[in-house]
């Protein structure tokens, strides 16, 4: 996985459309790098090597190290630009990160013990598919795991309900209590719905 988050980069002065169209052609992917109150750098990185990494769940929401000239910079991706048919990357934007300051960006949320939850009986509709959290890089976590174990029928798991790894917090439950959003609901199944229904009818007859 760290050879995955590790890509080597070269510094490009060919720039514009013209520029982008020829690296393409050449399998190689235009980039941008930026933050940290540094200039941002024109990049160009292996489309073989880019492809493969993009492949990974980690890629999205992991640091990774950019070697530019020799030197090692730390970054996350914080945009990709995909060919609308083709399986091509056509543009990476990432920013710098420092060890030292807190990043504001999504982990993914895997969802475990759903199954429990099935066999009740129960629909798992997902609300969400990742959070969105500052920490320091180094805190910054794969992926963020919701256990549905103990869901019972018609709850909701929310932000609030969601354990977080240490050093890591919301942005959104930040924000305040009505930012509370919902994670997860066990529905009860359709066919249940209805028949309760059909019983109020009756009984209201």
């Amino acid at each position: 996985m760290t050879d995955i988050l590790t890509l080597d980069a070269e510094v490009r002065t060919d720039l514009g459309k013209g520029a982008s169209r020829r690296l393409r052609h050449a399998n190689k992917v235009p980039a941008i790098l930026y933050g940290e109150g540094k200039d941002p750098i024109s990049l160009t990185l292996e489309h073989r090597h880019v492809f493969r990494a993009q492949e990974e769940e980690a890629f999205y929401s992991q640091v990774l190290t950019l070697n530019v000239g020799g030197e090692k910079v730390e970054c996350l991706l914080k945009d990709m630009q995909r060919h609308p048919y083709k399986p091509l990357v056509m543009h990476l934007d990432f920013m710098r990160v420092d060890a030292t300051h807190a990043v504001h960006t999504n982990v993914p949320v895997h969802f475990i013990n759903e199954e429990a939850v099935v066999k009740k009986g129960a629909v798992i509709a997902h609300h969400i598919n990742e959070i969105a959290v500052t920490c320091l890089p180094g805190d910054l976590p794969e992926f963020i795991e919701v256990d549905c174990a103990d869901l019972e029928v018609g709850q909701t798991l929310h932000l609030s309900d969601v354990k977080l790894p240490k050093g890591v917090t919301s942005d959104e439950l930040a924000k305040g209590e009505d930012h509370d959003q919902a994670v997860v609901t066990a529905n009860a199944p359709k066919g249940g719905s209805d028949d309760e229904a059909a019983e109020e009818e009756a009984t209201e007859e």
